[in-house]
């Protein structure tokens, strides 16, 4: 029985997303899981692997969903979250993990469920058992089978997955503990703020609630045994600070520093209509990277210049045959329209191993690469696949009709990639021409490439002489610079676009535009830091596109500087022998 006391009691726990959320405490117990154990006879494992199959479709499908939500997602926070759901996705295919489920319910007449918790359970106890220091990481990745097999047996059973629809707005959500999942399903406005009992400030749920914008403190330790349904409470997200039953002197502090955070909110909204002008005259470009339309009211609400980045992938996801022309050109045009005259940019299909389209089935290599980062993604595949190539190129000229439009290619290394583009566009651009009573531009969309590859960077004189403009992808340069994948436990702490390596790289790049006057922008998540905005328009860099929420607080940071000061920790920066170093020189700046 839970205690009645309605005395004021304090808890800590770790702060994970800033503010303060005011309201009643409501759990939201995760449903009981009932496992069976029966052991079958021979004559019933087809059916029982026909009904392991049915559970691991559903289970796709609805990562698959989530994966779509995190679109809506700042880019920082969908670049650590995206390579967790591709994780779970690799799972649910051609797995160990699923030879392993099989396997027992062929060989040892295992039902499903018994088969999938058995050895999901098996295999995370290897993980754990692996040597080296790095627990944390192995936890993690035991967690991550862990949580694989819950959502295959839920689907198993058909027993309901935590559902948050019945509890009150404006209350505080307070669970034992939360999965990524879960917090993709919660809707920001339902909620005051978030409370766990478990969990820290760098796990993959942290970051999906930073995203999410509530303040949030997980691991508080002995609250949940401590509160009652509907008991008042105070969450501060940036002390870490839970406050059960507060007294009048409590509420008047947080609703004080509230209404605080809420005039510094309002001073961000105040920005929109305001240049991003640096305070010695320098105008910088803020555009707003796009990856699903519903994102286009808050690129709005943000003040964009435009759109710098359309991710295209959106179109030919969730869905089994591929989108043609006609149906890709309304949709790049209802989106060019509602920009209202804003340029927008559009990225062809950037396909690599870190996105699931069912649609690409036949147009990808049968066997697994051995080292897909490497290998078969972005203008390589477009190019040998003139079937994927030619009707996006029909669509985005078309969509020109509407307003201004971009073409960007993915995942350039070389001058011959890009003068092949332009040879299929001068092709589709005449094919379109010959067509009578179909709108379209004066002329082709200027055609520009990603740098995100050291050898575009370091060729950037010459792929200047054949493309309209750059764009710098600071992720994927970052990746293959250092050679670390974030998403790799042994090498995401070596991944950091702050390496002096990456940034030589970004002024060489903006040196190789200005010489030849064509535009350069940085579009990858380094754009969206407002410390690092300083950094970028000091190394050469006059347009940056970002998530539509971080405009804002960057074109702050825009309009506190000064060219001079921009120049000045551009140049220290890249003198610098560290990240640490250059992260040290942004807290200094002006």
């Amino acid at each position: 029985m839970k205690p009645t006391s309605t005395r004021e009691r304090r808890f800590h726990g770790h702060p994970v997303a800033p503010g303060i959320g005011i309201g009643p405490v409501h759990e939201a117990a995760e449903p009981p899981l009932a496992i069976s154990t029966a052991k079958l006879a021979q004559d019933d494992v087809p059916a029982e692997l026909t009904r392991l199959d049915e559970a691991l479709t559903r289970s796709r499908h609805q990562l698959q969903k989530l994966k779509a939500r995190l679109a809506a997602l700042p880019e920082d926070s969908q670049a650590e979250i995206a390579p967790l759901m591709d994780v779970y996705l690799h799972m649910l295919g051609p797995s160990r993990l699923l030879r392993g489920i099989r396997a027992r319910i062929q060989a040892g007449l295992l039902c499903a469920e018994a088969a999938v918790q058995t050895e999901a359970e098996t295999h995370a106890e290897a993980i754990l058992a692996l040597p080296g220091n790095d627990k944390a990481s192995r936890a993690r990745r035991a967690e991550e089978v862990r949580e694989i097999a819950r959502r295959i047996l839920r689907n198993l059973t058909r027993q309901p997955f935590r559902s948050f629809a019945s509890l009150s707005p404006g209350s505080l959500l307070a669970a034992e503990a939360l999965r990524p999942s879960d917090a993709a399903l919660i809707q920001p406005t339902q909620f005051a703020g978030i409370i766990t009992a478990e969990g820290g400030a760098d796990g993959h749920t942290a970051v999906m609630l930073r995203a999410l914008g509530l303040p949030a403190v997980l691991g508080a330790e002995g609250l949940l045994e401590a509160v009652k349904p509907g008991s008042m409470a105070i969450v501060d997200g940036e002390s870490g600070e839970i406050i059960l039953n507060p007294g009048k002197a409590s509420l008047e502090a947080a609703r004080k520093k509230l209404s605080a955070q809420t005039r510094a909110k309002g001073a961000l909204a105040r920005l929109q209509r305001l240049p991003a002008v640096t305070r010695d005259g320098t105008q910088i470009t803020l555009q707003a990277n796009l990856e699903l339309p519903f994102e286009l009211p808050m690129i709005a609400r943000a003040g964009a210049q435009g759109i710098g980045l359309l991710r295209s992938e959106f179109i030919f996801m969730n869905r089994e045959t591929l989108p043609d022309e006609d149906s890709q050109a309304r949709i790049y045009q209802d989106i060019v329209e509602a920009m209202d005259g804003e340029p927008v940019t559009i990225r062809l299909l950037d396909w690599g191993t870190d996105k699931e389209i069912e649609a690409l089935s036949g147009f990808l290599p049968e066997l697994p690469e051995a080292n897909p980062a490497l290998g078969l993604r972005g203008i390589r595949l477009l190019l040998r696949q003139p079937k994927l190539l030619e009707p996006q190129l029909a669509a985005i000229i078309r969509a020109g009709a509407a307003g201004p439009v971009r073409i960007l290619l993915p995942m350039v290394s070389v001058t011959a990639e890009v003068r092949a583009v332009r040879e299929v566009l001068r092709r589709v651009w005449r094919r379109l021409k010959r067509r009578r009573n179909l709108p379209l531009p004066d002329t082709p969309p200027p055609l520009g490439i990603m740098v995100e590859t050291p050898a575009a960077a370091l060729n950037a004189k010459a792929l200047a002489r054949v493309s309209d403009f750059f764009s710098i992808g600071t992720n994927d340069l970052t990746m293959y610079t250092l050679a670390a994948d974030r998403a790799q436990p042994v090498a995401a702490r070596l991944y950091d676009p702050l390496e002096p390596a990456v940034l030589r790289l970004i002024r060489m790049t903006a040196e190789a535009a200005q010489a030849a006057e064509i535009p350069v922008s940085v579009c990858g998540e380094l754009a969206s830091r407002p410390q690092a905005a300083p950094l970028l328009v000091g190394l050469g860099i006059p347009q940056l596109s970002m998530h539509g929420n971080a405009i804002p607080r960057v074109k702050q940071a825009i309009r506190a500087t000064t060219r001079t000061a921009c120049d000045s920790l551009a140049d220290a920066a890249l003198a610098a022998g560290s990240a640490e170093d250059v992260r040290t020189l942004l807290g200094a700046t002006p």
